[in-house]
């Protein structure tokens, strides 16, 4: 799903309730509330809080968030929320596999043939600000997220934040709808 009009009214509906209950919420949480997938609450998120990219730009934007230095990577499943701290190390392309490894914690190997498209989200998170990139799948999940870190007095950290927002913003135009 690229667009809010693609989502069948009664399962927006739902979303729309679930997200209005806790706007600020864990997305998946929400999702699972309403029954729908964490893609479908992403984008009914105001309009450029969820900004979507083409899964064919995956390898393009990695590249770019080498650049962060230290993020924090999570894998949320429904089993578990794995978080790593580090900075991303350069991919590439092999055996059917996006291969990151590096002098980092953050490393392994990424089925980016899995990635139906990449999402911006910046908006709230329990009361704070919060920014990632969101590497989607095609059913809708999170394959991982990216977030732009935090310093000692809990505000994002202000480089990153600018080359979060410069990413973004390079993304906007094509964002369909949102």
């Amino acid at each position: 799903m690229n667009a809010v009009s693609e989502i069948k009214p009664d399962r927006r509906e739902r979303a729309l309730a679930a997200l209005a209950e806790k706007p600020d919420g864990v997305v998946e949480a929400i999702a699972a509330k309403a029954d729908v997938t964490p893609a479908e609450i992403l984008e009914i998120l105001p309009k450029g809080a969820a900004v979507i990219a083409d899964k064919e730009r995956f390898a393009d934007i990695w590249a770019e968030m080498t650049t962060w230095g230290g993020v924090l990577f999570i894998v949320h499943t429904e089993d578990i929320v794995l978080e790593a701290e580090g900075s991303l190390p350069m991919g590439s392309e092999g055996h059917g596999w996006f291969n990151i490894h590096g002098d980092s914690p953050i490393g392994g190997h990424i089925k980016n043939d899995n990635c139906a498209s990449v999402t911006f989200v910046d908006r709230a998170f329990h009361g704070r600000r919060s920014c990632s990139v969101w590497f989607m799948n095609a059913k809708g999940s999170a394959m991982f997220k990216v977030f732009v870190k935090r310093d000692a007095a809990r505000e994002l950290i202000a480089e990153q934040l600018q080359k979060f927002e410069a990413l973004r913003d390079s993304y906007a135009g094509a964002s369909a709808a949102l």
